[in-house]
């Protein structure tokens, strides 16, 4: 089984100092779907790893965050996409939990899911606690140049071996390539 995890906020879709709290404010970067559907029609099994503490400062409830999530996978499937599962952190940055972005905990969760070793599993992020998490997880870092990509790019805490692409598309175009090559 081949596994992809994605980051949400920066990476899929537009992210917001704000938050993005109603599915209003969600909008899919340009070619983010495109890309997931690239995976899905390719076999790959996607899975989204992504801190929500929008829901611990009551900015939004999970009636909120499931529409947001819908209106991506009605998306996504119109083009022919779907993404496999949803992995969220609900707490916030003082809530001492293992599930928050930089800790492996949502990583861990989604390998037990799929029953998977997630030694050398790309996962994608804007941020340097996704590419933290990953790391610490056995997975491949990925650092896109979206959302806060630019930022933490200048970062000196990346993790070893951190790949680097303009977008999801560009990932997701040198996997595919490196998967009809192996």
């Amino acid at each position: 089984m081949k596994l992809i995890i994605l980051d949400r906020d920066g990476v899929i879709n537009v992210d917001s100092d704000a938050y993005v709290k109603h599915p209003d404010e969600w909008h899919a970067l340009p070619g983010s779907l495109q890309a997931i559907t690239k995976l899905h029609r390719a076999g790959w099994k996607v899975a989204i790893a992504s801190n929500q503490s929008g829901l611990a400062r009551g900015y939004f409830d999970v009636t909120a965050l499931n529409a947001m999530h819908q209106k991506c996978l009605a998306q996504l499937r119109a083009l022919g996409g779907d993404i496999d599962a949803f992995f969220i952190c609900p707490h916030g940055p003082d809530d001492a939990c293992n599930c928050r972005k930089p800790l492996p905990g949502l990583f861990h969760d989604i390998g037990r899911r799929f029953d998977i070793s997630l030694k050398g599993v790309p996962a994608v992020g804007d941020s340097l606690r996704d590419l933290q998490a990953s790391a610490a997880a056995g997975c491949t870092p990925w650092l896109v140049q979206t959302g806060n990509g630019p930022k933490t790019r200048q970062s000196p805490e990346l993790p070893e071996h951190t790949q680097m692409a303009d977008d999801l598309a560009g990932v997701v175009d040198v996997l595919l390539a490196n998967d009809s090559s192996s």
